[in-house]
């Protein structure tokens, strides 16, 4: 699933692998200099950035713990900066935005994602639609757009579905990246992990299977158009 996550950042970021260094945090994430590159980014994860730290791993601790001092680098060099799911809960948490299941969760499936007044004038929408659809699929959420951000974009289930701080740091909470071929990859993999009942997962692959996501796409490639020789 990783893998097809990778592939979905470098299909419609139009991306080549020698243009990017892979790091598979849940595993280990090294020291970044973030003098080495363009930009980065964050997509989904296994981990709960909300859970007590009784519920989490050594690991998973260990992890977050230098993610979220990366989260803080980042914000306050300004630096180019975009994520997805997993990387809007650590970049609010790590700037003092709560972030919790009590609200906001969003069931598996596709939303329609309306722009802020700044959203409509930020440089990642310009001529896109003000309303669109992405997929969307997570138990927390960002319960307030974090303090000094700027909120770009909400739903009619989600408040905080993408925030921006300074000119160059992107949060979303809805996926990018994904497609239909990768929300069902996504479903099989996730039947089991609480994020909807298992005998569910048929049916939610046939009520996505006729939506058109088009603009997260482009809202990708344009962050990649803009950093990727920053």
């Amino acid at each position: 699933m990783a893998d097809d996550e990778y592939q979905a950042f470098l299909k419609y970021g139009k991306l080549k692998e020698s243009d990017t260094e892979r790091i598979r945090a849940e595993r280990h994430l090294p020291d970044v200099d973030l003098d080495n590159y363009s930009a980065v980014l964050i997509g989904g994860s296994p981990y709960t950035i909300s859970d007590p730290d009784e519920k989490k791993s050594k690991e998973q601790r260990e992890v977050e713990k230098k993610l979220l001092d990366l989260m803080r680098e980042i914000k306050e060099r300004d630096f180019p900066y975009f994520g997805n799911c997993y990387g809007i809960g650590t970049m609010a948490m790590a700037c003092g935005g709560p972030v919790s299941k009590e609200k906001y969760g969003e069931d598996v499936g596709a939303v329609t994602i309306k722009l802020t007044q700044e959203g409509k004038k930020d440089k990642l929408f310009s001529g896109l639609p003000e309303e669109f659809r992405a997929f969307v699929g997570h138990k927390e959420a960002c319960q307030i757009t974090p303090p000094g951000a700027t909120l770009l974009a909400s739903s009619d289930t989600c408040l905080v579905e993408m925030f921006r701080f300074g000119e160059n740091v992107y949060a979303l909470q809805f996926h990018a990246e994904l497609d239909y071929e990768g929300l069902a990859l996504r479903i099989d993999y996730y039947k089991n992990k609480g994020y909807f009942p298992p005998e569910d997962a048929e049916k939610l692959k046939e009520k996505a299977r006729p939506e058109k996501i088009e603009t997260p796409m482009k809202i990708l490639e344009r962050f990649m158009d803009i950093y990727k020789n920053y």
